[in-house]
């Protein structure tokens, strides 16, 4: 992985081919033309969880494209650091019941989750739509 400085606040990483833009807020000093690095951290999160969920559906002929992932998290001002994240996986109503816990688990199983502290909260759930 290569890092470099593209003006002001945008900084790039070069990572196996693909390029990874970053910019911070116009309140920080950048021009908000690409994301935080923080919010692609927070994205990672929810992608990561997102392959796993497309595989299992995946390997169970699932359909996947009704399926949605949404993530809200939540920040503890005196910690500093967001200490609670939730992830919601929206499914259509004829998704089969008896594979609700194992696609909550299987998004358990993210990478990504992993290598969080262990004091953030981590909470995955199913949502019918």
């Amino acid at each position: 992985m290569e890092i470099y400085f593209e003006g002001k606040k945008k900084v790039i990483a070069e990572i196996n081919g693909f390029t990874v833009k970053t910019d911070q807020a116009v309140r920080s000093g950048g021009d908000a033309e690409y994301p935080e690095p923080f919010t692609m951290f927070l994205a990672s999160l929810g992608t990561c969880a997102g392959i796993y969920v497309k595989s299992f559906c995946d390997q169970r002929g699932i359909p996947a494209e009704n399926i949605r992932l949404t993530t809200k998290e939540q920040f503890n001002s005196l910690k500093k650091i967001i200490d609670h994240v939730e992830i919601n996986i929206h499914v259509p109503t004829d998704f089969p019941e008896k594979y609700e816990n194992a696609v909550i688990q299987t998004a358990s199983l993210c990478a990504v989750k992993r290598h969080l502290r262990e004091d953030i909260e981590m909470v995955v759930r199913i949502v019918r739509h």
